[in-house]
């Protein structure tokens, strides 16, 4: 047209390569400035951010802005520009960030997690609910910072595309190192993949800080609690799935996704450590075993977890982990049973086994059914030989008498011939028995449930339980004495000098008394 008649063929390529030249000057004064801008701010900001998670925060520290006034850089484009309106502004200023998504614009404060205005009440929680807040506003306010400068990177290089004249011309303009390196038809658009490969460089020159940045976060979370790797793992993740649901090649997407590495690693590690721990456990040699310190860590360990991956991407990571724990678990419980000197074997297994069937029933953690049912198993196995082993001492000459007679009888003896054995005559029945009056068997119990005593911790509260489980033992025993009476010496009147009822009032009465 008029441009065509005004310029011969040179003189319209140089014309071309000006106005082009003039473009790129201005976006590489761009990237410049914001580059060092950026790397001051959000240096800052994650600085402040580190402070707050330490808990050592200055009352006159806040969350770093970048800058409140218009840049030139902005008002430099906005010259560029012109007065088309295709283009609201550069995000060197971020008083407020805009991001076109699905032809929706979105405006959102430009204050990186200005959490200085904050009241010490509004932080006065819990740390790692504090460290889950912290990282998860950091991770918001990171994001739109992103979308919304590479939708002005976007939308400025499609407009120096459409302000090409036709023409066939090599280009190798250095912007950053060789970013801009290409051969194409001027007026043609290059493949959407070059396009997106040389707007992710800009914003990795641009945005160079925030990779290294959020990976010392990340670190100094990890080295405050271990258990904070749970939360990262979640917001992160999230945050992962959600850049990619927009633009999986984009630079918040790749590098979300890199920092997403560290944090799993961090989780693994975390599980690792545990498991490490679990086996290098010592147990004083003079004082009850109790809850060992890895089976109570467990149970904090999973109900933190299941709060947090509630509903979140990554369960299968969780799930993993409980299968790992929790044959630790029960390996090193039964490791340091076997080895307990001061606490019977059967009391270290009864107990941490209840506490952890207890655990994964209150939890219902789904990936661990089979686990709660063989913690059950266990416990309920130990209780009863506890009791078992136990109530053989206070009776413990009848006991000894009774597997006499039983012992005849496997050989071959029929019962009613036992009490013809000198050993098993109903003189010698009726002198044992004799040994154990009502008054000296509730001697007995009183000693055996002070021992019982001694041997159960208080934090679990199984002596009812297992004081119960001991009358009902002794109960059935008593039955089991009188039905031998009965079989093998029958008509000689021979009675056990307590009764049911007594041995029911005992038990009751000595329980009321400690």
């Amino acid at each position: 047209s008029m441009i065509h008649e005004g310029f011969g063929g040179t003189e319209l390529l140089i014309f071309v390569l000006l106005i082009r030249s003039t473009c790129y000057f201005y976006f590489k004064n761009y990237m410049d400035y914001l580059s060092r801008l950026y790397e001051r701010e959000i240096k800052d900001f994650f600085e402040v951010a580190k402070i707050k998670m330490t808990g050592t925060t200055k009352e006159s520290k806040k969350f770093a802005t970048l800058p409140r006034k218009e840049s030139a850089v902005k008002q430099e484009t906005e010259s560029l520009h012109g007065s088309s309106g295709k283009l609201t502004g550069s995000t060197s200023s971020l008083n407020k960030l805009s991001v076109q998504s699905s032809g929706n614009r979105r405006s959102q404060s430009s204050s990186l997690l200005d959490m200085g205005n904050m009241s010490a009440s509004d932080l006065d929680v819990a740390d790692r609910t504090k460290f889950d807040k912290i990282f998860e506003q950091v991770l918001s306010e990171l994001e739109p910072l992103c979308l919304a400068e590479q939708d002005f990177i976007s939308k400025f290089f499609k407009l120096q595309q459409h302000q090409s004249m036709p023409g066939t011309m090599t280009e190798a303009e250095d912007l950053d190192g060789g970013i801009f390196s290409r051969q194409h038809n001027a007026g043609v658009p290059p493949p959407v993949s070059s396009e997106k490969d040389m707007i992710r460089q800009m914003m990795i020159k641009i945005f160079r800080c925030i990779e290294p940045e959020l990976n010392n976060l990340i670190a100094l979370g990890d080295k405050i609690d271990s258990f904070n790797s749970l939360y990262m793992l979640v917001k992160m993740s999230h945050h992962v799935w959600t850049a990619q649901n927009v633009d999986p090649a984009s630079f918040l997407s790749t590098t979300l996704g890199n920092v997403l590495v560290t944090v799993k690693r961090n989780f693994d590690k975390c599980i690792s450590n545990q498991i490490r721990q679990m086996e290098e456990v010592k147990i004083s040699k003079k004082s009850k075993v109790g809850i060992l310190p890895f089976v109570a860590e467990f149970e904090e360990f999973a109900g933190l977890a299941e709060s947090i991956f509630k509903n979140a991407e990554r369960r299968g990571d969780l799930d993993k982990a409980y299968t790992k724990l929790i044959r630790g678990v029960f390996v090193n419980v039964e490791k340091v049973a076997n080895e307990s000197q001061k606490t019977p074997r059967d009391v270290v297994m009864m107990e941490n086994f209840h506490h952890i069937f207890a655990t994964l029933s209150r939890l219902k953690i789904s990936c661990l059914e089979a686990e709660k049912k063989e913690a059950k198993q266990k416990y309920t196995d130990h209780l009863q030989s506890y009791v078992i082993y136990s109530l053989g001492q206070p009776l413990e000459k009848l006991n000894h008498f009774f597997e006499g007679v039983e012992a005849r009888v496997a050989q071959g003896i029929r019962e009613e011939e036992v009490s013809y054995q000198l050993a098993f005559n109903k003189q010698e029945l009726r002198k044992v028995i004799k040994e154990y009056p009502g008054k000296e068997v509730k001697k007995g119990l009183d000693n055996l449930y002070k021992k019982v005593d001694k041997h159960l911790c208080e934090e679990e509260n199984l002596l009812q339980v297992v004081w119960h489980s001991m009358q009902d033992e002794f109960i059935r025993q008593y039955k089991h004495f009188e039905g031998l009476i009965a079989r093998c010496y029958p008509g000689s009147g021979v009675t056990m000098e307590f009764t049911i009822q007594d041995i029911l009032d005992y038990c009751s009465s000595i329980a009321q008394s400690h």
